[in-house]
């Protein structure tokens, strides 16, 4: 295990390799305002262990990256597209498989349009295309109004419970409770919710930033054009589209759509997931990640870009 600060612009970004040093690189990219310890210890030791060079870090406003104000220092999604590639160079690396989750894959979508040289493939995971109006979807769920696109809106009652949360808390215990009754809201409820490791990993993760507070600068990002999900087909890099069937924020079939858009992509339903990461599904998602990587690299006989 390694750990860098990189910079991208006036930023530092902390990140974290772990894996051998010759193995394929993977970057894993996290939801909104989550640091790179959304993606559990455990989850990235099966990639380890597998032979890749797993690399994690910390959104720009998020752990231990530097925060700015937001107002002052405004930026869009596709800046924090751009911090991923300057943690690709940080590391030297070339090319390398990303893996994105919700905001994440968002951000791979962008990098799969902008920077194709720098991949081998993408795997997006609980996300929505880019042709989706997901802000504008929250809105319509509180009010009622139906979806403008026939995909399904983020459930109601999950937007409701996460919109009653503080993001302002001094109490450890309260802190800790709050997140994870946040996860057990996300996971959807078909599989047991295990609170005990959520609160190992958040746990670990408030610990890592040294902060109760939510970290909350990117719902104010920019989000990308909606013009840029027709862009999607012309997308070359293979593409694993990751679907939880009990998704409450990006229910099927966000995910068949993006598949559908993008020519390359394979979509894997995975029965009882929701938008989040349990212990449960560790190995089933990393099975999916690691045979699309290696089909991926197999025929690629790119070693470097350019």
């Amino acid at each position: 295990m390694q750990e860098m600060y990189v910079r991208s612009g006036d930023r530092e970004l902390w990140t974290r390799c772990d894996g051998r040093e010759d193995g394929s690189p993977i970057l894993f990219i996290a939801g909104a305002n989550a640091s790179g310890l959304m993606w559990p210890d455990e989850f990235i030791e099966l990639f380890a262990s597998a032979g890749f060079r797993a690399i994690r870090y910390d959104h720009r406003d998020t752990g231990r990256s530097t925060f700015r104000v937001f107002e002052e220092c405004p930026y869009t999604v596709e800046d924090l597209a751009n911090d991923a590639i300057a943690i690709l160079d940080g590391w030297r690396v070339k090319i390398a498989h990303v893996v994105g989750l919700s905001l994440g894959a968002t951000i791979g979508q962008v990098l799969a349009l902008d920077y194709p040289e720098w991949l081998v493939s993408v795997t997006l995971m609980c996300g929505a295309a880019l042709d989706v109006d997901f802000v504008g979807n929250i809105e319509r769920a509180f009010s009622g109004e139906s979806s403008p696109d026939e995909l399904p809106l983020p459930k109601r009652s999950v937007l409701e419970a996460l919109a009653q949360r503080s993001r302002n808390i001094d109490n450890l215990d309260v802190a800790l409770e709050s997140r994870v009754n946040e996860w057990r809201i996300l996971a959807g409820g078909k599989i047991p919710f295990n609170a005990e490791e959520f609160l190992e990993w958040e746990r670990r993760s408030i610990e890592h930033a040294g902060s109760l507070t939510l970290p909350s600068n990117h719902a104010l990002a920019k989000p990308v054009a909606f013009a840029r999900g027709e862009e999607l087909r012309s997308v070359t890099v293979p593409t694993l589209v990751i679907q939880g069937t009990e998704d409450p924020l990006n229910p099927p079939p966000h995910g068949k759509h993006i598949a559908d858009l993008i020519p390359s992509a394979r979509l894997v339903e995975i029965e009882g997931l929701g938008h989040a990461l349990p212990g449960y599904f560790h190995r089933v998602i990393a099975h999916e990640i690691i045979r699309h990587a290696e089909q991926s690299h197999a025929s690629d006989a790119r070693t470097s870009r350019g």
